[in-house]
């Protein structure tokens, strides 16, 4: 039987998104150097969940100290770490490097500077989660399968979405727009986070992340 939220929270909950930042990106760690995965993983969450560092450093430690035996494997009360390119007997000896990089960047409070555009699509994703929701959910080849066209995908997310998610979709609409991205930079932002069609013709990509905002903002202001 696979092991409880609670109990797979407990042990592996923050090695799982130390792990996840490295799906697509090397594990090409180094003793006097992070790779980039890895300092994706801690830009976002010294800046959003700091106190997550430390169990994550703890948790990476236990796994390496004691991997699943055959008894937790048939179970299934263990953490599978995904395939990151490396031989299986190098994962113990990766895991604690991962250990010692964040310990060291907790110790030191060397907190990486926010970057403009985020590094890697594990970092876009941490960042603008109901953007990525959002674009992946409705806007991915199959929409013209369900939708007429792009308001009518919009006007079902409305629908379908709690109004805070939705003000939560404005919210991360309006940050990515203030970064002042030039067009290229709009495109590949919607492209890491999901999308797979182009905007409607009459628009850029970031005159429609726009237009969806003051759509689904529900505000209209009123001028005298």
């Amino acid at each position: 039987m696979s092991m409880k939220p609670i109990d797979f929270d407990r042990r592996y909950g923050e090695l799982h998104q130390v792990i996840g930042a490295y799906l697509g990106q090397p594990a090409d760690d180094e003793p006097d150097r992070p790779s980039l995965a890895l300092r994706a993983y801690l830009r976002h969450t010294w800046h959003t969940r700091p106190w997550a560092l430390s169990v994550a450093e703890q948790q990476l430690r236990d796994y390496a100290h004691n991997p699943p035996g055959r008894l937790r494997r048939r179970l299934g009360e263990f953490y599978p770490v995904p395939d990151v390119g490396l031989p299986e007997a190098s994962i113990q000896r990766w895991l604690l490097l991962l250990a010692d990089h964040v310990k060291q960047s907790i110790e030191g409070g060397e907190a990486p500077r926010p970057s403009v555009l985020p590094e890697t699509r594990w970092e876009w994703h941490a960042r603008f989660p109901e953007l990525g929701q959002f674009l992946g959910g409705w806007f991915s080849q199959d929409m013209a399968d369900e939708f007429s066209d792009h308001a009518a995908a919009i006007r079902d997310y409305d629908g379908a979405t709690d109004r805070s998610l939705v003000a939560r979709l404005v919210g991360e609409i309006r940050e990515l727009l203030a970064l002042g991205l030039d067009e290229d930079e709009h495109a590949l932002a919607v492209a890491e986070l999901g999308m797979e069609l182009d905007p409607p013709t009459q628009h850029s990509t970031g005159s429609w992340l726009a237009s969806v905002a003051d759509g689904l903002s529900g505000f209209r202001p009123e001028y005298a």
